[in-house]
């Protein structure tokens, strides 16, 4: 039976496939009792990659841009790899508009408290705009897959029109990532679920780390892992049915509360 009232929902992709391409199973499942909106991250917004003064600030506008056009005073939010940055950096800002927080993998969670392992993860990332085009991409697979881990074969035929701006926006992305400063203390009072989506074959040495480290700082955090998935083939392309009824259920337990 459908809810009187829609959820209302933003999804953030990654930094490669676009918004509608990445939650199109997921959006299937979830179903018309979900108000949902497949945000495109800000990166792709213009001509220009990146776009002139861009950083996480921008993500952080852009999210409060859509929920403004929505009608959302508050909502859901959910984010995959970049987006989950982007989601995460929107919760250090502007923490009172959100009634839940899904992660999922989210690329970055600031250097408070980095591991070393995440260092060296996230340092070899840093390398990969230095590279030829036809390896950055292969890079930066590797560097978030456990080790032994085959990546995902690539897709036939010619590159869609949208890839070379998503190689482009690498280096911008990390900049971004660096230069950004969360807010500890808004994220210690957040007192709304977190809902952490972790991949069984995602490099252990930086998402497992990393998730470690924000349990420590939310108060209700909640670590949901897929044993088969990883970084590259994510639950809400590949194992859409479970992952709705994970978000179904940290939807109404944050608003049952």
């Amino acid at each position: 039976m459908a809810r009187e009232r829609p959820w209302p929902v933003i999804l953030l992709p990654g930094a490669i496939l676009p918004a509608n391409l990445a939650y199109a199973a997921l959006l299937a499942e979830l179903g018309s009792d979900v108000n949902a909106h497949a945000k495109e991250l800000e990166m792709y917004a213009g001509v220009v990659i990146p776009p002139p003064g861009y950083s996480l600030e921008t993500e952080v506008e852009g999210i409060a841009r859509v929920a403004d056009k929505a009608g959302f005073d508050t909502f859901h939010l959910v984010g995959y790899s970049g987006g989950g940055a982007s989601s995460l950096a929107f919760a250090s800002r502007q923490p009172d508009r959100l009634r839940s927080l899904a992660l999922m993998e989210p690329a970055w969670a600031g250097r408070d408290g980095l591991t070393p392992q995440e260092a060296a993860v996230y340092d070899r990332i840093w390398g990969i705009p230095a590279m030829a085009p036809d390896a950055r991409m292969p890079a930066f697979i590797e560097a978030q897959l456990e080790p032994g881990v085959e990546p995902p074969p690539p897709p036939s035929g010619p590159p869609p029109p949208w890839m070379p701006s998503r190689l482009a926006a690498i280096g911008g992305f990390l900049a971004a990532f660096d230069a950004f400063e969360f807010d500890w203390d808004a994220l210690r009072r957040f007192e709304r679920p977190v809902y952490f989506e972790l991949g069984g074959r995602s490099n252990p040495d930086y998402f497992a780390r990393l998730a470690a480290r924000l349990a420590a700082v939310f108060a209700d955090f909640t670590v949901d892992r897929f044993e088969d998935r990883h970084h590259f083939d994510p639950p809400h392309r590949v194992e859409p049915v479970r992952l709705a009824a994970a978000l179904r259920s940290l939807w109404a337990r944050a608003e049952s509360g």
